[in-house]
């Protein structure tokens, strides 16, 4: 982004700029533990998919980065205080903003044991007061996997939206399903089952299997999955999140997203997502924000990526259902599905799919 994109972006945080700026006035570790709690010192088990000492080495080199980083920081932090958007930054000072305090503005925390990391502020207070609520749903989201897939063995992101039914995206599902002109079925030589554990450094799988396509939307990007557990000893019973539906969304709501984002640098800019995501990819995370539009789709500013396609939206203070997100690209505005306006929806009532 330019200079003078990525001033108006800090902006849009202008009423956390006071306690970034608190929270940079600190020694250049100090800060970068509060802004980016360490990765490696929760984690107990390998991270799946990482070689031995990738975590550490990443994390390393990110928050190395990061430290150089937080001296032009301060001075951008405070430029913006006094100046507002007639705010002039270097290079240095740009480069701070989008790796600082967007990064503060907009974490992607980590998900062990479904308990979330440590949040940086200015979220700290926010999700910590919703923590048992927020921890509720996390266990409640899980990652698509596929069988028979020639490319892929996940897909996205879903998430119990009745007592045997999965909610997730279209495009999603269309990755392992297919239509003979009379209904949807698994693709030939696919199977496809959903982990509720697929978290950092998760050691046994929490999977139920999917058993049937229920149906595809036809409108929006959505689609509904039956599910089942893997045997008689299998996954045991998963209660559904609960939708809202009247949830009065509107401009500047606190939201969150949970899902797992994966590296996607056909759209989004590899150093930000370095920034981000620290180069763990595939598992659970929290990723908070605030709705910017409720209009049409709701539009959100959470930092996704490409893995995050099926993931529930939910209000931070309620921790009710109130969008499926389905695209987007970091920094420029994530779109979710309205749910509340499909309360009524048959596709979704044939499945059961209840409304709170």
């Amino acid at each position: 982004m330019s200079g003078h994109e990525v001033v108006a972006e800090a902006l849009r945080h202008e009423r956390d700029l006071p306690r970034i700026e608190e929270e940079l006035n600190d020694d250049n570790a100090v800060v970068v533990r509060k802004i980016a709690p360490g990765r490696s010192q929760y984690v107990t088990k390998p991270v799946v998919g990482a070689e031995p000492g990738e975590l550490p080495r990443l994390e390393a080199e990110s928050r190395g980065h990061l430290e150089e980083l937080v001296p032009a920081g301060r001075t951008a932090v405070r430029k913006l205080l006094r100046d507002g958007a007639r705010a002039d930054v270097d290079a240095d000072e740009r480069a701070a903003l989008e790796a600082i305090v967007l990064l503060m503005a907009r974490p992607a925390i980590l998900v062990q044991d479904s308990q979330f990391f440590p949040a940086p502020q200015p979220w700290t207070d926010e999700l910590e007061n919703h923590r048992a609520a927020i921890e509720d749903v996390l266990p409640r989201v899980g990652r698509i996997e596929v069988e028979g897939h020639p490319d892929i063995d996940w897909v996205g992101t879903g998430w119990l939206a009745a007592a045997d039914v999965v909610m997730t995206n279209r495009h999603v599902a269309t990755e392992f399903a297919s239509n003979d002109g009379r209904a949807w079925s698994f693709a030939p030589g696919m199977t496809g089952r959903v982990d509720y554990n697929e978290e950092l450094s998760a050691s046994h799988p929490r999977e139920l299997r999917l058993t049937e396509i229920i149906g595809m939307h036809d409108a929006v990007d959505l689609a509904l999955l039956r599910c089942a557990p893997d045997g008689p000893g299998g996954t045991p019973r998963i209660d559904p999140l609960p939708i809202a539906r009247a949830p009065g969304v509107r401009s500047g709501t606190k939201v969150y997203v949970v899902g797992y984002p994966a590296a996607d640098s056909r759209r989004n800019d590899p150093e930000d997502m370095q920034r981000i995501f620290a180069g763990v990819y595939n598992v659970k995370r929290l990723q908070p924000g605030e709705v910017r539009s409720a209009s049409g789709n709701v539009i959100h500013d959470c930092s996704t990526l490409g893995g995050n396609s099926g993931s529930c939206l939910l209000d931070l203070e309620t921790s009710m259902v109130i969008g499926l997100h389905f695209g987007g690209r970091y920094l420029q505005g994530n779109e979710a599905v309205p749910l509340w306006r499909f309360a009524d929806d048959p596709l979704l009532q044939r499945a059961g799919v209840e409304f709170s």
